[in-house]
């Protein structure tokens, strides 16, 4: 009997009941194909690689990551909430050492969703790598980790929830924003003031093939997990940039994701986007399953893959080559930048404007950040909006320091009430949630 290398978990949730609408991308027939082609090929059969079933994550779950309004039941339904536990329970698996590694193949899909949520936008409500995540730090006390979105999108979202954070290295690999929804995600955007050069962005010229995403693999992401020394590396599995897909311009394929994976070396993958249903979803998850197997996956070749076509020109070559040496300077220049980024106990202001396309909702947002050398520093964000709510969102990071504790309770005591629909806290010292 063929035996695993890695010992592996797998959870599939396809989520039968939920869809934007019947003929949509995001809809559930993008696991189905995969889950028959995953049981024809004998996958299940192969000792050492595990199903388990999706759990359930709490409101509690929710609310270490997101500040949801007006509450998580609205702009919920019970498939997000499995979607995410399919993510937790992998992560169980995974630090509970029943296997080495792990794959959530669940949807809806997470990584557009920020950390204040009004509804939908990129087909995301809640993020679930981000309720992973934070689920893992406050059960196993895990406290550096590294996110690798590799979806075609710019995970806009999970750089939203950990911007500020410096014990997150979130790194993005993703079609030019210039192209292609969300428009963001660009070398510049390096995180908040006391975590510049934590979060990485690389954004990748239309017409990228495998080569151009194994030589950003190999020339920039694993240097920088390698000086981070992360205790978890997540990869954002997503699998809409490959040459199949309808939403996007890219020539990935199924043997790029696998080598990718190898390279990577993820403890736990989730599914993110990816809509080609035939004719890419079936053989990259099989590659990407044997990859973290540790299995030969040199069979798994789309049945109308030519790799002549889908070679990328010499200007993209050189594109990608000078947008790796632009990253790699930001994350060499990361402790110049936060010294520079303002003086300690100072408040450094940001505006936003945020698009739902989803849900066609428009929302402002002003955020203030307490400028910190020892922690992610406390923040609040006045968030307003249309059609919507008024709030007020207090965070008090996970690693702060006695100082930003203070200074975000006194954000959240001292907020005018009578401005707002509601203020929140979301205090991760304490794993506390309040809303007045």
């Amino acid at each position: 009997m063929l035996k695993a290398l890695n010992k592996t978990g797998l959870v599939f949730f396809p989520a039968f009941d939920w869809a934007i609408d019947p003929t949509h991308p995001e809809r559930e027939e993008r696991l189905l194909y995969t889950q028959d082609q995953v049981t024809e090929e004998g996958i299940f059969d192969i000792n050492g690689i595990i199903e388990y079933k999706p759990d359930l994550v709490t409101y509690q779950d929710i609310q270490r990551a997101h500040f949801c309004v007006p509450d998580e039941k609205t702009i919920t339904t019970q498939s997000h909430l499995i979607s995410a536990g399919g993510a937790k329970a992998i992560a169980d698996a995974v630090l509970n050492k029943e296997v080495k590694n792990g794959f959530a193949l669940v949807r809806p899909p997470g990584h557009h969703s920020m950390r204040i949520s009004h509804g939908g936008r990129g087909f995301c409500h809640i993020n679930i790598e981000a309720i992973m995540v934070e689920y893992i730090r406050s059960q196993f006390g895990i406290k550096k980790i590294a996110i690798i979105d590799t979806d075609c999108h710019h995970g806009d979202g999970t750089n939203d929830i950990f911007w500020h954070d410096p014990d997150i290295l979130f790194i993005s690999l993703h079609q030019d924003g210039r192209t292609m929804y969300p428009g963001s995600g660009f070398p510049e955007e390096l995180g908040g003031p006391n975590a510049k050069g934590s979060n990485l962005n690389i954004p990748l010229p239309p017409g990228t093939s495998t080569e151009g995403y194994l030589y950003v693999i190999r020339n920039c992401v694993l240097p920088a997990i390698e000086e981070f020394k992360p205790d978890l590396i997540v990869n954002s599995a997503g699998q809409d940039n490959h040459y199949t897909d309808p939403l996007t311009n890219m020539n990935f394929s199924a043997q790029g994701y696998a080598k990718l994976t190898s390279l990577l070396k993820p403890d736990i993958a989730v599914l993110e986007g990816g809509y080609s249903i035939e004719g890419a979803l079936p053989y990259v998850n099989l590659g990407i399953i044997l990859a973290l197997a540790g299995l030969d996956y040199s069979g798994v070749i789309e049945p109308d893959f030519n790799l002549e076509r889908l070679k990328q020109s010499v200007s993209i070559t050189d594109k990608i080559k000078k947008t790796t040496d632009l990253v790699n300077s930001y994350w060499r220049q990361k402790k110049e930048l936060r010294q520079k980024a303002g003086t300690p106990g100072d408040i450094a202001v940001r505006h936003r404007e945020i698009f739902y396309d989803t849900d066609n909702i428009f929302e402002r947002q002003k955020e203030k950040v307490r400028i910190c050398r020892d922690c992610g520093g406390c923040f609040e964000i006045d968030s307003n909006a249309q059609p919507g709510h008024h709030i007020l969102a207090v965070h008090i990071p996970i690693n702060a320091c006695k100082a930003c504790i203070e200074a975000g309770y006194k954000f959240f005591d001292q907020a005018d009430k009578s401005k707002f629909n509601k203020v929140f806290l979301q205090d991760r010292t304490k794993n506390n949630y309040e809303i007045k």
